[in-house]
């Protein structure tokens, strides 16, 4: 069994927000496969869908606990299923890559995302796969958390909808034929990805 955990804030006042990335790839996911999103059977809070697939399942979740503490759900979902980290992939927003641009590893440091380091104090390691949504940072004068709890401007619309397309065919990817191989085909730019 594999996990695909897209991060992001509960509630109708964050969605849209570049924050909330990872939890648009994970509905994408679930509108594509015809995935219905249940309350997880272990606490604390988080949605998930069962994803039977041809040779295995793959539950695709979504952390109800807040951006800061989705290390919590993603912990109890890994203990609960029985999962092993390497089988986890986290999907979250970065405002240190260009606006639309993708990016995965296999290990690394949190980059100042506090769900990626809920995560890692949780998983006990910096060991995990990760799939990166670039939101770009926009006017550095701008507090940092007003900028990713903001939703994107109208312009920036079309490049975050091709990036949230290709980062669930990313997902895909990962599923069907591992990290490395993702990685090789979606850490380029979008024009030769």
């Amino acid at each position: 069994m594999k996990l695909v955990v897209g991060l992001g804030n509960p509630g109708a006042s964050y969605r849209g927000t570049r924050h909330n990335a990872g939890f648009d790839v994970a509905d994408l996911l679930a509108a594509r496969h015809g995935l219905t999103f249940e309350t997880a059977p272990v606490g604390p809070h988080a949605l998930m869908a069962k994803w039977r697939r041809a040779d295995d399942t793959a539950l695709v979740a979504k952390p109800l606990t807040f951006m800061n503490l989705s290390g919590e759900a993603a912990g109890s979902l890994c203990r609960y299923f029985k999962i092993e980290i390497a089988d986890v992939l986290i999907v979250c927003d970065d405002v240190n890559l260009p606006l639309g641009r993708l990016r995965a590893r296999a290990t690394g440091t949190e980059g100042g995302h506090n769900g990626l380091k809920s995560i890692a104090q949780h998983f006990g390691t910096i060991d995990y796969a990760r799939l990166r949504v670039g939101v770009g940072r926009g006017d550095t004068r701008r507090e940092l958390a007003d900028h990713v709890l903001a939703r994107f401007e109208s312009d920036e619309r079309p490049a975050v909808e091709s990036a949230i397309a290709r980062a669930a065919d990313a997902v895909e990817h990962w599923l069907d034929t591992g990290l490395e191989r993702m990685m090789n085909l979606f850490n380029r730019a979008e024009d030769t990805a």
